[in-house]
């Protein structure tokens, strides 16, 4: 299984990015899908999470400026980025957790990482 995670870039303050999050290979479900970040010098924090069933948390620091959503056909998480500020400059990760097999024999949860996708707003 791996995560492949794309759409960051550089962005003036104010601007809007929208990250992407595709898992492939053998899975079966998808529990819970989250977005972290890491910004320079500090420790990774928790921007965001989404159960397979829709329900959302968001830290302080970007609720009603991001929006996590999912396609759960397609295995796939985005998280939208609006207002953004010069404190969101960070590298992105995605994260989930997973069941391989099928309903009567599954396998889990695994837990699996992005590659980091790196977001710098800037002027």
């Amino acid at each position: 299984v791996q995560l492949q995670a794309s759409g960051g870039g550089l962005v003036q303050p104010g601007r809007s990015l929208r990250l992407s999050c595709a898992a492939s290979g053998s899975i079966y479900s998808i529990p819970n899908m989250r977005w972290y970040r890491q910004a320079p010098g500090k420790q990774r924090e928790l921007v965001a999470s989404i159960t397979r069933s829709g329900a959302t948390t968001y830290a302080d620091s970007v609720k009603g400026r991001f929006t996590i959503s999912r396609d759960n056909a397609k295995n796939t998480m985005y998280l939208q980025l609006n207002s953004l500020e010069p404190e969101d400059t960070a590298v992105y990760y995605c994260n989930v957790q997973y069941y391989t097999g099928n309903w009567y024999a599954r396998s889990g949860p695994y837990d699996i990482w992005g590659q980091g996708t790196l977001v710098t707003v800037s002027s």
